[in-house]
């Protein structure tokens, strides 16, 4: 657990820092594009004015073409080199800062001259990457019909953008650093009531004793909800166990009589020899003790076992547990079929039918009647008496339990901790009022001829 811990905490830092990173990244890579764009689209703005300003001045005044300096003026802080030619493509005016140079002669200067259209290009002048922008010249003056050639350095350019690649890159590193940093110590600080329930459940996997609970949190969060579930686990856990425990000692106890009456009639059968009355006890006992070890594998078998999928007809299940006596009567026994295992249905109410002629009244009858409503069966078994005590009804289905007018009338306690077992895994429920018990199972579906229960 205690690695688990160290793994989330070392996966919660990397996301952290690499969702960081990855955002420093993106906005970087956003933020060069849009200043490199915005930088050229400046240049350009500067290229074009000054080539509308040298246009104009060819036409207007000529002759301060060739004035010195007349070329060198800078546009926006930005020096700017010109060439000025005629329609044959003759250099009429060139700025001095060119030096040895020409802006070269190509498809910008022709395109001008020739069709007098307008457009930009990246030519190379002396080792350096340069912005040329070509214009033609109206057809007035010595440079008529002829063009005007402007060009501005843009190395300038690629090493704001270089340099700014390199403060994001070391920004990112420096907030990835940053993240990682806090991410490790909020993490730690987070996850230190989640490393203190691991060290708690290693504990108590190390006792194996149910009855610790972990380290409650005040916080109403996920580790706080996580808590209560795990402890709420450990307390079903530890009433399972519990149960386990008293329902061994209670069977314990309950094979102990069987099992020592059957010893000493054995004992007595060995020394007096035997006779009819002892080979009656001997049997009797034999009987009781094979009944309570099948009561309890039956138990057993009801808790774990899952539900068969068969349809179950239970008017029928209805009439064949009231053919064990003449006393069992059957009332309105609606045609109604469920989904379910017949034979630990029959058992079920078996087990009531038998409850009821111990515990009614002597020579009275048991009533057995099965309806149908809201897709819900219902099934009851009523005898003739008062019924258990109501401050009995809670304990009536617990394993073992008898109650106080139980007496000497037979019976080991589990029939009817056997019934609610059975329907407790049909997805229903047993209930009590007064001497009638009811079976209520979900998802019936009412038979209404005898043909179509065949079709079933």
């Amino acid at each position: 657990m205690s690695r688990f811990v160290s793994s989330l905490r070392a996966r919660l830092i990397a996301a952290a820092t690499g969702s960081i990173i990855i955002a420093v990244a993106l906005f970087g890579a956003a933020a060069v594009v849009l200043v490199g764009r915005e930088l050229h689209s400046s240049l350009d703005g500067a290229l074009r004015q000054r080539a509308q300003e040298v246009a104009l001045l060819s036409v207007s005044a000529p002759a301060l073409l060739t004035g010195p300096g007349a070329l060198e003026s800078p546009v926006s802080g930005r020096q700017i080199v010109v060439e000025v030619l005629d329609g044959h493509g003759r250099i009429i005016a060139r700025s001095q800062a060119l030096g040895a140079e020409l802006l070269p002669f190509g498809a910008l200067a022709r395109g001008a001259i020739e069709r007098g259209v307008t457009g930009f290009g990246d030519v190379t002048l002396s080792g350096r990457p340069f912005r040329l922008y070509a214009a033609p010249i109206a057809n007035v003056g010595p440079a008529a019909g002829g063009a005007v050639l402007v060009a501005s350095d843009e190395s300038d350019i690629a090493d704001t953008v270089r340099h700014m690649i390199a403060l994001l890159i070391v920004s990112g590193l420096a907030a990835g650093a940053l993240a990682a940093v806090a991410a490790a110590a909020l993490t730690r600080r987070g996850l230190r009531p989640l490393r203190g329930l691991a060290d708690a459940a290693e504990e108590i996997e190390r006792t194996g004793d149910p009855s610790r609970r972990l380290p409650a949190s005040s916080a109403r969060d996920e580790i706080g909800g996580l808590t209560g579930v795990l402890n709420r686990m450990l307390g079903g856990l530890e009433r399972s166990r519990a149960g386990e425990r008293r329902f061994l000692a209670d069977a314990s106890h309950e094979l102990r009589t069987p099992v020592t009456t059957l010893r000493g009639n054995v004992e007595y059968a060995v020394r007096h020899g035997a006779d009819p009355e002892i080979l009656a006890e001997l049997e009797r006992d034999a009987t009781r003790l094979a009944r309570l070890v099948d009561d309890l594998l039956v138990l057993e078998r009801a808790a774990e076992a899952g539900s068969r999928a068969a349809l179950v007809e239970l008017d029928a299940v209805a009439r064949d547990a009231a053919a064990v006596s003449d006393r069992v009567v059957v009332g309105p026994l609606s045609p109604v079929a469920i989904r379910g295992d017949e034979h630990a249905l029959g058992r079920a109410v078996a087990n009531l039918v038998e409850n009821g002629l111990v515990h009614g009244p002597p020579g009275g009858t048991v009533t057995v009647t099965v309806e149908v409503r809201s897709g819900r069966a219902r099934l009851r078994v009523s005898d003739e008496g008062s019924g258990p005590d109501p401050a009995d009804h809670d304990h009536l289905f617990e394993r073992f339990w008898r109650g106080r007018t139980a007496g000497e009338q037979p019976g080991s306690g589990l029939g009817l901790a056997i019934v609610a077992a059975i329907v407790e895994r049909h997805g229903g429920q047993v209930t009590v009022a007064g001497a009638t018990f009811t079976i209520e199972l979900p998802d019936a579906m009412k038979v209404a001829t005898p043909q179509l229960r065949a079709s079933l």
